[in-house]
C-alpha cells in the first residue's frame, strides 16, 4: 500500500470507507467498541494534525516566498507587471467561484442545508461559533482590516487569527528581502530551515491522510448513508463549471483584448503543458514543458519566459484560489449560514492571500481551506468530505493554474513590445 502514490492510497481509503460505512451504523459495535466512535477518533486526529501545522507552515511559507520575490534582481518593471497580472487573474477567478457557488448553491439541497446529509454538527451544537459568522453588515468591513493588524502577533497565532498572521508574514518577508549581508543570510537560513522542517512534518501528516480520510468518510457514510454524495456531486459540478468559465472565457478575453493573440491558437499551443498538468496535478513538475510550449509554440522570448513562468508556478494559483472560495462557501451553505457581504469579502481576501502564500506546499488547497475556515470562524469538520472529489478537481485546477501562467507570459511579452506568433494576421 505504501508503495502506491498518495492519491491512489486516498482513493482506496475512500472506497474502503464507503464499503465499510454502508454496512455499519452509528450503533454497530465490536467487542463493546462502537465503530462510529473509532471512525470519529481517526478523523478528528487527522484534522487536529492539520491544525497543528498551519501556523508555522503558513508563516514560514509566506516569509520565504515573499523574501525570494523581493530579493529578485528582476523585480522592476517586468516583475511589477507579472505580479500585477497574477493578482488580477487570481482575484477574477475567486470572484467567478463566488458567483457560481452563490448561484448554484451546492450546499443547499431541496431548499434545506446539506449539513445533515454530510453528517456535520447541527447548528445548535456549534451555535456560538456560527453566530460569530452571521450577523455582520457591510459596515464591518473595517473590522476585517483591523484584524489584519493584530496588536499581538503571538496571541493572534495562538488564537488562530490567520488574517493578521498572513499580513505580518507578507510585511516580514518583504522587509527581510531588503536586508543586506550577514543579517539577511542569517534570517534566510533561519526561515528556510523552519520552512523545510514544516514541509517534512506536513509530508508526514499527509502520509496518514488515507487513514484520516477513511475515518472521516466512514463516519459520514455510517451516519447518513449515501445521501452525502448528492451535495458533493453538486459541489464538483460547481467547481468544474467555474474553472471552465475562467479558463475558456475570462482568460480568453484577456488574451484577445490585452495580449492581442488568438485564444484558440493559444489553447492549441499550450495543449501539451495543460495535459501534463492535468495528469501530474503539479504546476512545478509541469514547468519545463510549460516553458517549452510558451517559448516554441507561443514565441515568447526566453528572457520573459524564464522570469514569468517560474514565478507563476510559485505564486499564481487561479484554479486553487477559485476552489478554496467555492469550498469555504459550500461548507457555510451546508451549515445553513446566509453569509453577508463582509464575510464573503473576507473569504475573497483570504483566498487571494493564501493562494499566494501557500501555493508551493504539499496539499496546498487543503491547508488553504483550513486557513479560510479558521479566519471566518467555521468548524473544520467539513474538510474531510471534500477529499472525496479532490483528486480530479486537483488535476483540473492545476491545468487552469498552468494555463493562467502561460497567459501572463504572453500578455507581459506583449506589453514589453514582443510580437506574438499567435496574433491574428490580416
Amino acid at each position: 500500500m505504501t508503495k502506491l502514490k498518495l492519491h491512489w492510497q486516498i482513493l482506496i481509503a475512500i472506497i474502503s470507507a464507503i464499503l465499510i460505512g454502508s454496512v455499519v451504523d452509528k450503533d454497530t459495535a465490536i467487542a463493546g467498541i462502537v465503530l462510529y466512535n473509532v471512525f470519529n477518533f481517526i478523523g478528528t486526529l487527522f484534522l487536529n494534525a492539520l491544525k497543528m501545522i498551519i501556523v508555522p507552515l503558513v508563516l514560514s511559507s509566506i516569509i520565504c516566498g515573499i523574501s525570494s520575490i523581493g530579493a529578485s534582481k528582476n523585480l522592476g518593471r517586468l516583475g511589477g507587471k507579472t505580479i500585477g497580472f497574477y493578482l488580477f487573474s487570481s482575484l477574477l477567478s475567486i470572484l467567478i467561484g463566488l458567483a457560481f457557488v452563490n448561484m448554484l448553491a451546492p450546499g443547499i439541497i431541496n431548499g434545506e442545508p446539506a449539513g445533515s446529509m454530510l453528517n456535520l454538527s447541527s447548528p445548535a451544537e456549534v451555535s456560538a461559533q456560527l453566530n460569530r459568522v452571521e450577523g455582520r453588515g457591510a459596515g464591518d468591513i473595517a473590522d476585517v482590516f483591523l484584524r489584519m493588524v493584530p496588536t499581538n502577533i503571538v496571541k493572534a497565532a495562538a488564537n488562530g487569527q490567520m488574517l493578521g498572521l498572513i499580513f505580518f508574514g507578507l510585511l516580514f518577508g518583504f522587509f527581510m528581502s531588503q536586508l543586506k549581508g550577514e543579517q539577511k543570510q542569517t534570517l534566510d537560513n533561519f526561515w528556510q530551515g523552519i520552512f523545510q522542517v514544516m514541509m517534512d512534518i506536513t509530508m508526514l501528516v499527509m502520509k496518514f491522510a488515507p487513514i484520516g480520510v477513511f475515518g472521516l468518510v466512514a463516519k459520514t457514510i455510517s451516519a447518513t448513508g449515501f445521501s452525502a454524495f448528492q451535495p458533493l456531486l453538486l459541489f464538483f459540478i460547481t467547481v468544474l463549471l467555474a474553472l471552465a468559465f475562467h479558463a475558456f472565457i475570462t482568460l480568453a478575453l484577456l488574451l484577445k483584448y490585452i495580449g492581442k493573440v488568438n485564444p484558440l491558437r493559444h489553447y492549441f499551443a499550450m495543449a501539451p503543458a495543460m495535459l501534463t498538468a492535468f495528469s501530474t496535478a503539479s504546476s512545478s513538475g509541469t514547468l519545463p514543458i510549460t516553458m517549452e510550449c510558451v517559448e516554441k509554440n507561443a514565441g515568447v522570448s526566453n528572457q520573459t519566459t524564464s522570469f514569468v513562468l517560474p514565478l507563476g508556478a510559485t505564486i499564481n494559483m487561479d484554479g486553487t484560489a477559485l476552489y478554496e472560495c467555492v469550498a469555504a462557501m459550500f461548507i457555510a451553505q451546508a451549515y445553513g449560514l446566509d453569509l453577508n457581504f463582509t464575510t464573503q469579502f473576507t473569504i475573497v481576501l483570504v483566498a487571494l492571500l493564501t493562494s499566494i502564500g501557500v501555493a508551493g506546499i504539499p496539499a496546498a488547497s487543503l491547508v488553504a481551506i483550513t486557513v479560510i475556515l479558521g479566519v471566518i470562524g467555521l468548524p473544520l469538520e467539513g474538510i474531510g468530505m471534500l477529499l472525496v472529489t479532490d483528486r480530479i478537481l486537483d488535476m483540473l485546477r492545476t491545468a487552469v493554474n498552468v494555463f493562467s501562467d502561460s497567459c501572463c507570459a504572453v500578455i507581459v511579452a506583449k506589453t514589453e513590445g514582443e510580437d506574438s506568433v499567435l496574433a491574428d494576421r490580416v
